[in-house]
């Protein structure tokens, strides 16, 4: 991973100096966090814990028709049970808000008025906060009120730093309007120590739209 994102950066300072036609966008949407590694008494309760994203860009072309795109995107994440048993009725819902910064090759296809794109890269992430909220009647699960999560010393919840893959898609008007989805794959063990048997990973899908100028 950071020998990727070492290439990737190469390439952004490369095209930097070769490039007098970079624009600039602002993109912004509702995000779908899950957690992977899911017991399977849990994957029956999960749901998708709906939060936001906004995320600016630089679009840098390299050759005709494919760009790079680095960026800076305050991403909401997370994880959520709705638990209804004969023990339990009631929700918990984890919600983390992370500073990314991500790096996307971006391939665009002609079409009609304006171009459908595809693309991919890598992302590292920071996690700024994050709390846990239980309600209802939670039984046997142990999560009573709001509890923040605490990513730092030797009695943290959760790691602090993320990095995964992107995957995007979406239409660009000839105006600069975009219509995007996206699939954020976190590669991390968040889990506070590499050696607990409870691993898990971000899983993020996005919808949005934006503008590129």
């Amino acid at each position: 991973m950071k020998k990727l994102l070492l290439s990737f950066g190469a390439v952004v300072i490369l095209a930097a100096g070769a490039q007098a036609q970079t624009s600039y966008g602002l993109k912004a949407g509702v995000n779908l966090g899950k957690f992977s590694n899911q017991t399977d008494v849990a994957k029956d309760y999960q749901k998708n814990n709906v939060s936001f994203y906004v995320t600016g860009f630089a679009d840098i072309p390299v050759a005709p028709q494919f760009s790079v795109q680095p960026g800076i995107s305050l991403q909401g994440k997370g994880n959520k049970y709705e638990i209804n048993n004969d023990n339990s009725d009631g929700s918990i819902t984890t919600n983390l808000m992370s500073i990314e910064i991500p790096v996307n090759a971006v391939y665009y296809i002609p079409a009609g008025s304006g171009n459908v794109f595809i693309g991919a890269g890598p992302y590292v992430g920071y996690n700024v906060s994050g709390k846990v909220k239980g309600k209802g009647n939670l039984g046997d699960w142990g999560v009573e009120g709001d509890t923040d999560i605490d990513f730092s010393g030797d009695d943290k919840d959760m790691k602090p730093l993320d990095a995964g893959v992107n995957f995007l898609a979406g239409y660009k008007l000839g105006n600069g309007f975009l219509i995007n989805a996206g699939y954020g794959l976190g590669l991390t063990n968040m889990s506070p120590s590499d050696n607990s048997d409870n691993k898990f990973s971000t899983r993020t899908l996005s919808f949005g739209v934006g503008f590129q100028f």
